[in-house]
């Protein structure tokens, strides 16, 4: 009979694998991952430390260990992430949320007009798994939200996050390039978190990233503003007169180069707004 095996057993081998492998925070990604497996909170497995893993559950948190120690992001290997308030599933079609992009939903949500007599429409801009258009929906009642992802397969993952969430009903997905296709829209609002990041700095980036998370949602171009320059010139004719555009950027130097572009796109009341850290990260403009 093989010996019982507890819950402080399984984190203290699993910490020490993923700190080996290179893994930034080994125990805190150690707890979840086995917190998953059980449907519990994390809190649970650190405040049971003698609790039993049974063998077949033992496997299968071995198996999601050795993912997270082959630098497979934890989001990826839970197959979910909480975006202010929603659950998004996830596949190796989309990114994983970050949570500056939640301060991204927040300015334009603040920029919406106040609720009134008439339903409001916003466009999210690659979408990937529909967390912004989510959010976005689930925060404003009197809201539709058209989302957009060039990917046929991120669209897949955006209709069905609407879905379980119930939101379907007013969140339309589609397969586009930007707003090719997509006519007379009369929106209030766009939001993008589109790709920003140089070309030349992909090859950089953390593991998680570069090796599993999906190149076309990362790449802006040489200098990383090919897609955020392309969304200036065309998003006026998807908005209303007095409609708002808010961008997410790289930020810093990106985020001035961005609001000159939304500038000369004839934009009005252009503002940049910095993340929680401290860097100025978004962009805005009146239409």
């Amino acid at each position: 009979m093989r010996p019982v095996t507890t819950f402080r057993d399984q984190l203290a081998a699993a910490t020490t694998a993923l700190e080996a492998a290179g893994v930034a925070s080994p125990r805190v990604d150690a707890e979840w991952l086995l917190a998953g497996l059980l449907g519990v909170g994390r809190v649970t497995v650190r405040l049971d430390p003698a609790g039993v893993v049974p063998e077949l559950l033992a496997e299968r948190y071995g198996d999601a260990v050795r993912r997270r120690a082959r630098r497979e992001p934890l989001q990826r290997i839970l197959g979910w992430e909480e975006f202010r308030g929603v659950r998004v599933r996830l596949t190796d079609a989309v990114l994983v949320p970050r949570p500056e992009t939640e301060a991204l939903v927040e300015w334009a949500l603040a920029l919406l007009p106040a609720r009134g007599g008439r339903r409001l429409r916003a466009v999210d801009l690659g979408t990937g798994s529909g967390c912004i258009a989510c959010a976005l929906a689930a925060e404003r009642p009197d809201l539709d939200v058209v989302a957009i992802d060039v990917s046929p397969a991120a669209a897949a993952v955006a209709r069905e996050n609407a879905i379980a969430l119930g939101l379907a009903a007013r969140i339309r997905v589609v397969a586009a390039d930007l707003l090719d296709g997509v006519r007379d829209l009369g929106a209030d609002l766009i939001v993008s978190n589109p790709p920003y990041l140089p070309t030349g700095l992909v090859p950089e980036l953390p593991p998680e990233v570069r090796t599993h998370e999906p190149v076309v949602a990362l790449d802006g171009g040489a200098d990383g503003l090919a897609l955020i320059r392309r969304i200036a010139a065309i998003a006026h004719r998807a908005l209303r007169a007095s409609g708002v555009l808010v961008v997410e950027t790289a930020g810093g130097a990106q985020a001035t180069a961005a609001a000159a572009l939304l500038r000369t796109a004839d934009f009005a009341q252009v503002a940049v707004r910095a993340d929680l850290a401290g860097v100025d990260r978004f962009v805005a403009g009146r239409a």
